[in-house]
């Protein structure tokens, strides 16, 4: 087992956290407190090639792999979670459309998410009435006169309101996921709205919204992939995408171990730093102890990924640990910090806010654990 770093890997590594620690790390407490969309900081990560890090060179991406996907992801998230959660869904279009799209859509939008031009992409599957449930969806798609016409709305789409080109899916058939279909809209399209701006517990300086289409009007090439095949696009994609969600959640996980270390080092009582107190070293061991499994599943699951083998159960694996443990991580930095924990002087009360819905969004930790225990059956020997 081989768990060395390539050259190209610790480059990308290194670039990303010299990036967040000394670009994201000092606004991210303003920006989450202004609800402050770091446009600009988003645009330099596209120029370090961060939106397009596993995207193949010849359509603007980084062509770098999984594994420093997964790396770049951790260190950005660790300086600010919520321009993390930007860069990982502006990945995932990225993706999808280089493993779906046709030459043109490739032309057209990938170089523009990994360039900057788009300032994100999403993703829009969910809807008011079905988030893990992704084949009862009702946002429907006619073929009308050479177009596709969709009507329906979307729910909880991180940067609706701010991408350059969103997945959308509808359907097109009749109910379960073979009915389903995937497209891709621009903002400019005739009945396309930006509805309700969600007010969120964390992730403040990424927009949630909800997206209104009302006799929204596509032409004919904006499909991507087949009609009905929509679900397997999703399918796709969220696999890939909970790799990237585990390695957010590390990333928050190591920011928020970093700040219990540092406030037991100089916090004192009785008479001594709390870091010299066996309760708070039992707490700090064990916190370390989860975070380096949680990132070992996370690079296996990218591992497997980027060398072509089967990686759906491995990467709901790395998604449900690391998203568990982070939470936990969060919870008992935020114990050792006492009151000050409670209070936004201190960034962990901002990391007990942003790693929370690591458990719920690219698949809640029911869902993940279903896809696991289904491969699990299935397994002989």
């Amino acid at each position: 087992m081989e768990f060395t770093l390539s050259d190209e890997q610790v480059l990308v590594r290194d670039m990303a956290r010299d990036f967040a620690r000394k670009e994201l790390a000092p606004v991210a407490t303003k920006y989450d407190k202004e609800e402050h969309y770091p446009r600009d900081e988003l645009r330099r990560m596209a120029e370090l090639g961060l939106m397009g890090v596993n995207v193949p060179a010849e359509h603007g991406g980084a062509e770098a792999g999984v594994v420093a996907y997964s790396l770049a992801m951790q260190e950005i998230a660790y300086g600010c979670a919520a321009s993390s959660v930007t860069m990982a869904v502006t990945n995932m279009v990225g993706e999808v459309i280089c493993a779906f799209g046709t030459e043109e859509q490739k032309r057209r939008h990938v170089p523009r998410l990994t360039n900057g031009t788009y300032s994100a992409g999403a993703f829009a599957l969910s809807e008011p009435h079905c988030g893990s449930d992704a084949s009862a969806l009702r946002t429907r798609a006619v073929h009308k006169d050479g177009r596709w016409v969709l009507d329906g709305e979307k729910a909880w789409i991180t940067s609706g309101n701010t991408a350059g080109v969103m997945v959308v899916w509808a359907r097109t058939g009749g109910p379960g996921s073979g009915g389903v279909t995937a497209f891709l809209v621009t903002p400019d399209a005739p009945g396309f709205g930006v509805g309700r701006h969600e007010d969120k517990m964390g992730l403040r300086a990424s927009g949630t919204v909800s997206l209104v289409f009302e006799g929204c009007e596509v032409p004919d090439d904006a499909l991507l992939g087949e009609e009905g095949e929509g679900f397997k696009v999703a399918m796709m994609a969220l696999d890939g995408g909970r790799i990237g969600i585990a390695s957010q959640a590390c990333g928050i996980a190591a920011a928020a171990l970093d700040e219990a270390r540092a406030y037991a080092l100089e916090r004192t009582a009785f008479g001594k730093p709390i870091a010299e107190l066996q309760a708070i070293q039992l707490k700090l061991a064990d916190m370390a102890t989860e975070l380096d499994a949680a990132r070992l599943l996370a690079l296996r699951a990218a591992w497997l990924k980027e060398n072509g083998r089967p990686f759906t159960k491995e990467a709901s694996m790395a998604k449900l640990f690391a998203s568990e443990a982070a939470n936990r991580i969060c919870a008992e930095a935020l114990q050792i910090h006492g009151g000050y924990g409670y209070v936004k002087e201190f960034p962990i009360e901002r990391h007990y806010r942003d790693v929370r819905v690591t458990t719920i969004y690219e698949g809640t930790s029911e869902v993940q654990r279903i896809v696991i225990s289904r491969h699990v059956l299935r397994e002989i020997g």
